[in-house]
């Protein structure tokens, strides 16, 4: 199966593509319409500013490929800049349009923690996913990772989907909760970089390559939720 992976001027493809040939898939690295629109699956990662991310993938065609894939059930992996733009908008230098694939906003982590000290940001460190509720996650995604495991986070800004079943697993900073993942059908998105989250990342890739792929097919809620 050939991942792909989509290019926009603004992605550490490296690291991204490293992690797939190593868990036995083989990447096409790509910033042609042509190739999205023929894709089986697909990778969006992205590092950066969500109007520069959204005017890169404008400037190559590349939205409505994006939108129509979704449309059509093909599994889409989003990763940072890549997962805030799956969203409807961002305030980041100004409201812009997202690709309105999971409803909800893009917004800047607070400066102060709740008990009102100064807090980093942007957010850089290790940190642990837990379920958005219960004792376990419930997303295909998340298999085998267990509450508390920790994966690599560096973002200023953060996802608010407007319905909660759209987030799959929280991570905290400064005392709040920060929408760690988010998904709707065949559509998937990692606020962390799971290419850089060791093994705990690379059993999430792993599981978006294989069994995600299977389940998203059978159906697209993503579909349903398409707007903007």
């Amino acid at each position: 199966m050939i991942v792909t992976i989509i290019n926009y001027g603004l992605s550490n493809l490296l690291s991204i593509s490293r992690a797939v040939r190593n868990l036995g898939h083989e990447p096409l690295i790509t910033n042609l319409s042509g190739d999205v629109s023929v894709a089986d699956i697909i990778i969006l990662p992205g590092v950066g500013a969500f109007k520069d991310g959204m005017d890169g993938l404008s400037r190559l065609g590349l939205v409505a490929p994006l939108r129509e894939k979704a449309r059509a059930g093909v599994p889409i992996l989003a990763i940072c800049l890549g997962m805030q733009m799956l969203f409807d908008e961002s305030d980041e230098f100004g409201v812009h349009e997202g690709l309105g694939l999971i409803p909800g906003r893009v917004e800047r982590i607070p400066d102060l923690d709740v008990r009102g000290g100064r807090q980093r940001v942007p957010h850089v460190s290790w940190n642990g996913l837990y379920p958005v509720t219960g004792a376990s996650f419930h997303s295909a995604l998340m298999r085998g990772v267990r509450p508390g495991d920790e994966v690599y986070f560096i973002h200023s800004f953060e996802v608010k989907p407007l319905r909660d079943e759209h987030a799959s697993a929280i991570a905290y900073y400064g005392g709040r909760r920060v929408c760690a993942a988010a998904e709707s059908g065949n559509v998937f998105g990692t606020q962390f970089h799971p290419e850089k989250s060791g093994a705990v990342g690379l059993g999430i890739l792993a599981n978006f390559l294989s069994s995600v792929r299977r389940d998203a097919v059978v159906s697209s809620p993503a579909d349903q939720d398409m707007h903007g």
